[in-house]
């Protein structure tokens, strides 16, 4: 199990955009992807999932990947966040 914190500092937060970004990027491993925030966590493969969660800037979120290609998801995950100015 890989699992890294994060905080969002796009001032947008996670909205239609990036969510689509990290769906896509999510999708692409088998190791199953969890994003944790506020105590709830969703399936980071689902766009309904990600957007339900309302995620603003400054929020703390997790990501939890499990599986064989768990750590390598993560590498591509925190890469895309970074990348893309959505979170630290």
């Amino acid at each position: 199990m890989a699992q890294k914190q994060f905080t969002v500092t796009a001032e947008t937060g996670i909205h239609a955009r990036p969510a689509t970004l990290l769906v896509q990027t999510a999708s692409k491993f088998d190791s199953d992807i969890q994003l944790e925030y506020k105590d709830k966590k969703v399936n980071l493969k689902s766009i309904m999932g990600v957007m339900s969660l309302g995620i603003g800037k400054d929020a703390q979120i997790s990501i939890i990947a499990e599986g064989n290609d768990a750590q390598e998801a993560l590498n591509s995950l925190e890469e895309l966040l970074a990348k893309e100015g959505l979170a630290e």
